[in-house]
C-alpha cells in the first residue's frame, strides 16, 4: 500500500482531518501530523531555531495521531523528516471547513501552503477544502458559535482524486492540486479549474476598546462573481467539485523583459 501523510490548519481535533484519515485510510496507510492549535489564515509561517513539542493524541475513533506546537508547514516538514519512517508518497492536507480559492487568498492558506511546503520536499500534494453554507454555523445554549456539517460527500471527492493520484501521478507540469468542494452539491462531476481572481474583499472596522485605544479590524465579505471556469463559479455557482492543478514555477510564465538594461 502507498504511504500518505495528513495534516491540516485547523487542529490536530479537528473533525477535518478525522474525515480525511477515515476517507483514505481504507487504501492507503496514513500517518497524521498536524497543529496542536488552530493556525488557519498563518500562510507558511515556519518556526526557526526554535523548540517544538511534538505530542500524541488520540482521535475521536480511537487512533492516533501527532500533534504539533507548530504550524501546517511545520507539521509536514517534521511529519516527512521525521515522525514517517520513508518519504510518503503523497501529502494530503485537509479536510478544511471552508473554501480555499483563488490567487489572492490561497497563499494566506495554511491548508494550501502546508501542501506547498510538501512540494518543497519532493512530495506530491492536495490541499482539500469544504465550503460552509449559512446552516454550517450554529450556536449552542449559551451562545457560543460551531460548525457543523456532513464530510461525508467530501470524503467520496477527496478518495476518488486521490486514488487517481496515487494510480497515475500529477500531470506534467502540475506540483499541487487545489480541491474545492461544495456542502450542497447539484453534480458529483469534479471539473478542472483555474484560480479566481479574489475569493474575499476587505472592510476596515474602527472602535475604540475598553481602555480608551483606537483599533481596526479586517472584516472580510465573500466575493459574490466569479467567471466561468474558474474555482469559485465552479463551487459557488455550478455547486460542484473544483480541482485546481498548481505550478510552483512562480516566474515561469514571465515574459517582455528582454530589452531591460541597467
Amino acid at each position: 500500500m502507498k504511504n500518505i501523510l495528513i495534516s491540516n490548519d485547523d487542529g490536530v481535533l479537528g473533525p477535518g482531518i478525522l474525515a480525511t484519515k477515515q476517507a483514505l485510510e481504507g487504501f492507503a496507510n496514513v500517518t497524521v501530523v498536524a497543529p496542536q492549535e488552530n493556525n488557519s489564515a498563518v500562510g507558511r509561517k515556519v518556526n526557526i531555531m526554535k523548540h517544538m513539542y511534538l505530542d500524541e493524541y488520540e482521535l475521536a475513533d480511537g487512533s492516533m495521531a501527532y500533534g504539533l506546537s507548530g504550524t501546517p508547514a511545520d507539521s509536514v516538514n517534521v511529519g516527512i523528516n521525521y515522525v514517517c519512517d520513508e518519504k510518503p508518497d503523497l501529502v494530503v492536507t485537509g479536510i478544511n471547513p471552508g473554501i480555499n480559492i483563488s490567487r489572492l487568498q490561497i497563499t494566506t492558506s495554511g491548508t494550501v501552503c502546508a501542501a506547498v511546503e510538501a512540494v518543497g520536499l519532493g512530495v506530491p500534494a492536495i490541499a482539500c477544502s469544504l465550503f460552509l453554507d449559512d446552516d454550517c454555523f450554529k450556536q449552542d445554549e449559551e451562545g457560543n458559535w460551531y460548525v457543523d456539517t456532513d464530510y461525508s460527500f467530501a470524503q467520496e471527492i477527496l478518495a476518488k482524486v486521490v486514488k487517481k493520484v496515487l494510480d497515475e501521478g500529477l500531470p506534467e507540469g502540475v506540483d499541487l492540486f487545489n480541491l474545492n468542494i461544495p456542502s450542497k452539491p447539484l453534480s458529483d462531476r469534479i471539473k478542472v479549474t483555474t484560480l479566481a481572481d479574489r475569493m474575499l474583499d476587505f472592510n476596515i472596522l474602527e472602535r475604540v476598546d475598553d481602555d480608551g485605544n483606537d483599533t481596526v479590524m479586517n472584516v472580510p465579505q465573500l466575493v459574490e462573481d466569479y467567471e466561468e471556469g474558474t474555482d469559485g463559479y465552479c463551487v459557488l455557482v455550478e455547486r460542484r467539485p473544483s480541482l485546481t492543478p498548481l505550478s510552483l514555477d512562480y516566474g515561469g510564465r514571465i515574459t517582455g523583459l528582454d530589452n531591460w538594461e541597467f
